[in-house]
C-alpha cells in the first residue's frame, strides 16, 4: 500500500543529497526524518483513485497545499500553469508516487493503462511511463503472491532492466533509479532491509526507499507497528486521513491510524519547508 511508499521516503528523507549513513544500521528515525513531495504526490494518486478526481488537477491541488517539501524544478513550473499542458519528464517522479494504482485492480492491463492515464500530465515520456508501469506491476505481482524470481524476471524480460549491472551514486531518471530501487527490494530479506538497502545506494535516498518500500510492503505484508506509528507522527492530519482511508478500502478495511502528529513534528516540517524554499536544500533536479 501507498503506506510502505511513505514510510521509504520519511526514513530516507535526512539522507537526500545529504550526509549519507555511517552504515548499514543507521537509526530509522531522527530529528530530520520527515515527508517530502514523495509523500504528498503519492498521496494525491491516492487522493483521486479514492474520489474519482482529474490527476493533473489533483497533483496541482496538493502542490499549492505544500509547497516547500522538494519538488523537481520542471514540475514546480507545471503546477503553477493554469493550463493543461503536459510535462514530458523521464524523472523518478513518476515511479515514486505511483503505488497506490497497484491496489485498486484484479488485472494487468488495468493497472498499466490507469498507471499510464496517471502518469502523462507530468512523464509524458516513454521513460517515464516505463518507470511508473514497472514499479506498479511489481507492485501488483507482489500483491498477488508473485516470488521475488517471477517479478526479477518480468522487470528484466519485460521493461529491459539490467539488475546484475546496477550502480551506486545519485540518479534522478528512471532508467537509472528504478533499477536501483528494484535492486534493493530483489536482495532484501524483510520489509526495512528493503528500506535500508535502498537508502545505501547513496542516492536519491527518500525516492528509492519510497519505490523500493512500495514493493516490499505487499510482498512481506507486516510492518512493525511502531515505525507505523512513528509516519504518522511526522503526517499532517489531512495526508494521514487519506492513507487511512485508502487502506480501509483498498487494503484492510479495520485500520486504524496509531498516532498523531506531534507538536515537535509539526514544527520540524514547517521548518524544513522554509529551508527548502529558501536555499533549494533539496528538489534541484527534476524528478
Amino acid at each position: 500500500m501507498c503506506l510502505g511508499a511513505i514510510i521509504g521516503d520519511i526514513v530516507g528523507s535526512p539522507y537526500e543529497g545529504r550526509l549519507k549513513p555511517e552504515n548499514y544500521n543507521f537509526r530509522l528515525f531522527n530529528n530530520r526524518s520527515c515527508f517530502t513531495d514523495d509523500t504528498v504526490l503519492t498521496l494525491a494518486v491516492a487522493d483521486a483513485v479514492l474520489n474519482g478526481k482529474d490527476y493533473a488537477k489533483t497533483f496541482k491541488e496538493y502542490y499549492k497545499k505544500y509547497p516547500y517539501v522538494g519538488y523537481g524544478k520542471k514540475f514546480r513550473k507545471w503546477a503553477k500553469l493554469d493550463s493543461n499542458e503536459k510535462l514530458d519528464s523521464w524523472g523518478n517522479g513518476s515511479a515514486m508516487r505511483i503505488s497506490p494504482i497497484a491496489y485498486i485492480f484484479d488485472t494487468e492491463k488495468e493497472v498499466l493503462n490507469e498507471v499510464t492515464k496517471a502518469t502523462i500530465p507530468t512523464h509524458n515520456s516513454t521513460e517515464g511511463i516505463k518507470g511508473a508501469q514497472a514499479v506498479a506491476l511489481a507492485i501488483f505481482m507482489a500483491r498477488k503472491g508473485a516470488s521475488m524470481r517471477d517479478i526479477y524476471d518480468v522487470m528484466t524480460e519485460r521493461f529491459k532492466y539490467d539488475l546484475m549491472n546496477v550502480k551506486t551514486g545519485f540518479y534522478v531518471s528512471c532508467q537509472e533509479s528504478v533499477p536501483q530501487a528494484l535492486v534493493a527490494f530483489l536482495s532484501s530479506v524483510d520489509f526495512i532491509d528493503t528500506i535500508r538497502k535502498a537508502i545505501m545506494f547513496m542516492g536519491d535516498a527518500d525516492t528509492l526507499a519510497c519505490i523500493a518500500g512500495s514493493i516490499a510492503q505487499p510482498y512481506y505484508k507486516l510492518i512493525h507497528f511502531n515505525i507505523i506509528k512513528n509516519v504518522f507522527e511526522r503526517l499532517p492530519e489531512d495526508l494521514a486521513y487519506v492513507v487511512v482511508e485508502f487502506t480501509k478500502k483498498y487494503i484492510d478495511n479495520k485500520f486504524v491510524a496509531p498516532a498523531s502528529m506531534s507538536e515537535n513534528a509539526k514544527l520540524y516540517n514547517l521548518y524544513r519547508r522554509s529551508l527548502v524554499k529558501n536555499d533549494c536544500v533539496t528538489g534541484l533536479i527534476e524528478g
